[in-house]
């Protein structure tokens, strides 16, 4: 095989973002919560591709679309070690991690069914726990969820 026929190849984009490091079992996750199956530009998938630091790594490209800060931090709670690059006229413009926020509200759901934010119209609220695994832990009735747990709205 020539270094060629081993080279894997997403098209390339003129405008928009990538986003790289999503461990493989994450990668159809975070294509539904950022909504991508109803994008209005090109999206491109790729899965199971190999990387040293998570063995097999997925890559998105978004055309035309910057992300948000909201869909920045719900990217780092499923995915910890993706980076986002914005790209301008095909070159990376900008390259950095996401952050997992101190604290998070709205837009993941409290487990505990007896919560107030599953009893009334209240906005859930976490604070975030980093370390070797991202832990949430609800403000309101201090259960404590895991990365699997985690579903967001």
């Amino acid at each position: 095989m020539t270094s060629k026929e081993k080279t894997l190849r997403i098209a390339a984009i003129k405008e928009g973002t990538v986003i790289d490091h999503i461990p493989a079992d994450k990668i159809f996750t975070i294509i539904r919560v950022l909504r991508l199956d109803k994008a209005s530009g090109s999206v491109s998938v790729a899965t199971n591709l190999p990387s040293k630091l998570l063995g097999k790594k997925g890559v998105v490209k978004i055309a035309g679309r910057e992300l948000t800060s909201l869909e920045a931090e719900e990217i780092a709670l499923l995915a910890p070690e993706a980076t986002l690059n914005i790209i301008k006229d095909y070159e990376v413009s900008e390259k950095r991690k996401v952050n997992l926020p101190e604290q998070i509200s709205g837009f993941v759901d409290c487990m505990n069914p007896n919560c107030i934010t599953n009893k009334q119209p209240v906005a859930t609220r976490f604070s975030v726990k980093a370390g070797e695994k991202v832990r949430l832990k609800c403000d309101y009735c201090e259960r404590e969820m895991g990365q699997k747990q985690i579903r967001i709205l």
